[in-house]
């Protein structure tokens, strides 16, 4: 574990290349994450509800976290496992230009890649919370997610440009390979990391006992069960917006895959500035409350989304803000939230209480998707937003009363015993 303090990440070489590894990766995934629903709509002209589908599947292995985040926990070092999902994603996503030169692409397809690079995903995930303990010091997990949550903002302001780019110019296929590379990039960066592997949990316990006692950990404690129902609720509501955006921005707004990409990117700015400002406003305002302002933004910023109308660089504009407004809350709702629970959390749960959490609240995507397709097609696009961003603001009752909202610093905090 780096022992450096925590105003020295710059200087901590394992950061800072763990830190490429990451931004590099993010780029690549905002590419695809444009790239992808553009490919369903103008190359197989999916409907609303088939877009839903296809968001649902790339959260449907959530689903499995606990299990799998149970099966890493018995893993002693965490990092073969990182740069094996990494590779793993590389091969799945490059099927998909490949199919598409051969003129064999379909949705079914779209399903499956998204459900099987999922799934490579959260082995990523559940993995990364031990590792991210093991790599940067507990005074500095503030100051680190800080820092990794900025790159990752900067990656939704250039990505989805340069995305909307790409497709534009080159078709999604080609877009969709950048992203496949920038996961071979990152397997190269962590497979450089010297980092010790932690204590595995090597209780003789079978699988199924192991997921049971890391979501009872996760369900009766205090700031955990709380912070769930929070992210759950937030999540729901956001996923039933966030299946339509490029749908709505597309045929609703009538904006081009290059002008989408430049308004997610302008508007993800917003993400960099909550990201810089998270650490410093939770030391002045305190950590639940950053989290709680957070809570009650983010979903009320597609409001300014739902107001776009009249000439294009008006109805962009109005994308634009809605984006700023809500990457700059979501930032200073992540960046204390995840800080914290790195603080309560103890260390041989960490991967089992990550897998846990992710099943409920990443889980809870895909039925928002889904949700979000139908209302689509049902209610009609523009008040699925509505439900979505009034739905959102619900998520801030989970906080009233929680030890969360009188958190002011994370210092004091100790996970308590198994």
């Amino acid at each position: 574990m780096s022992t450096l303090s925590a105003t020295s990440l710059w200087r901590d070489r394992q950061f800072r290349t763990f830190w490429s590894a990451q931004t590099v990766s993010e780029f690549g995934d905002r590419i695809t994450e444009l790239a992808l629903p553009l490919m369903a709509v103008t190359m197989l002209s999916a409907s609303p509800s088939q877009i839903g589908f296809l968001t649902a599947a790339v959260w449907l292995p959530s689903l499995a976290s606990l299990f799998i985040g149970s099966w890493v926990d018995q893993r002693r070092d965490k990092k073969p496992l990182m740069i094996g999902a990494d590779l793993a994603r590389t091969i799945l996503l490059l099927t998909l230009p490949v199919a598409y030169w051969f003129d064999l692409l379909t949705l079914s397809q779209l399903y499956v890649i998204a459900i099987l690079a999922g799934t490579a995903g959260v082995v990523f995930g559940t993995a990364y919370a031990s590792f991210f303990v093991r790599l940067v010091g507990r005074d500095q997990f503030l100051e680190a997610n800080s820092k990794l949550s900025a790159t990752r903002s900067i990656s939704f302001m250039g990505g989805p440009a340069v995305g909307g780019v790409l497709v534009q110019w080159l078709t999604a296929p080609v877009a969709i390979v950048v992203d496949a590379l920038s996961f071979v990039f990152s397997a190269i960066r962590i497979s450089r990391l010297d980092v010790p592997p932690g204590e595995a949990d090597e209780t003789p316990e079978p699988l199924l006992t192991r997921a049971r006692s890391g979501m009872r950990y996760l369900l009766r404690h205090p700031y955990l069960r709380r912070s769930l129902g929070c992210a759950t609720t937030v999540n729901f509501f956001n996923l039933i917006g966030m299946a339509l955006l490029v749908l709505f921005a597309s045929r609703d707004l009538g904006l081009s895959a290059g002008t989408i990409g430049l308004a997610f990117g302008i508007g993800s700015s917003g993400g960099l500035l909550g990201a810089v400002s998270a650490a410093p406003l939770s030391r002045i305002f305190g950590a639940g409350r950053v989290i709680a302002a957070g809570t009650v933004i983010f979903p009320g910023a597609m409001a300014f989304v739902l107001l776009a109308q009249g000439p294009t660089f008006v109805r962009a504009a109005a994308l634009s803000a809605g984006m700023f407004v809500a990457t700059f809350a979501v930032m200073c709702f992540d960046v204390p939230l995840n800080s914290l629970q790195a603080a309560v959390t103890h260390d041989h749960m960490r991967s089992r209480v990550a897998g846990a959490f992710s099943s409920i609240n990443y889980g809870i995507r895909p039925l928002g998707a889904v949700v979000g397709g139908f209302l689509g097609t049902w209610i009609g696009v523009r008040e699925t937003l509505l439900v979505s961003a009034a739905g959102g603001l619900l998520a801030v009752l989970w906080l009233v009363g929680s030890p969360i909202i009188r958190t002011r610093e994370l210092t004091g905090l100790e996970p308590p015993d198994l």
